[in-house]
């Protein structure tokens, strides 16, 4: 039988590969007959909708934990929601990478505050941030809020406006609205200019 050159390297080359791969331990058999586990096959699926601008794109982020009462549930996997009528299951860039957006070591976990005249932001508790917010803002509608003018009663606050997220469910966004007008503010927006 005559072997050209090429069939020679071929050759050369096929067999030493596989008695590389032998000498090293791999069986081919016991790799093929292994079966890997699905990735997100234990994980736990909750829907949300996407931070980043005014579409308000639907995703399902998968938490991988036993869901035990004291285990906190570690997002593994984030994707596009196939059944949210916005996006249908697709994502724009920033939307794809909201898993490094959530599992960013630089992201904020409690509120800070930053006292007039201070640098630095010190971390607070949600008590105390809630509760602040609520004082200032009753402080400044008891200082200027409206009931009248001349005959007719008004009942608004006009100091101070209210930023909604376009994001949000029409149910949300219904309650939002009743909110705000029942405290009297007039200056109501969003951010998708709707």
């Amino acid at each position: 039988m005559t072997v050209t050159r090429r069939q020679f390297v071929k050759l050369t080359a096929g067999g030493l590969a596989g008695s590389s791969i032998a000498a090293l331990g791999f069986s081919p058999a016991r790799a093929l007959a292994e079966v890997r586990e699905f990735k997100l096959a234990r994980t736990s699926q909750t829907r949300n909708t996407c931070p980043y601008c005014s579409v308000g794109c639907g995703v399902i982020l998968h938490g991988l934990g036993d869901g035990s009462k004291n285990a906190r549930t570690e997002i593994v996997h984030v994707e596009g929601d196939p059944d949210h009528p916005v996006n249908r299951g697709t994502l724009c860039p920033k939307g794809a990478s909201l898993l490094d957006f959530v599992q960013s070591p630089h992201r904020l976990r409690v509120p800070e505050h930053r006292a007039p005249g201070a640098k630095e932001w010190t971390p607070v508790s949600w008590d105390w941030a809630i509760g602040r917010i609520a004082r200032l803002m009753k402080d400044d509608r008891d200082r200027s809020f409206t009931a009248r003018h001349g005959e007719l009663a008004v009942n608004r606050w006009t100091s101070v406006a209210f930023l909604a997220a376009s994001a949000s469910s029409n149910e949300s966004g219904y309650i939002t609205n009743k909110v705000i007008r029942a405290m009297g503010m007039t200056a109501l927006d969003n951010q998708a200019r709707v």
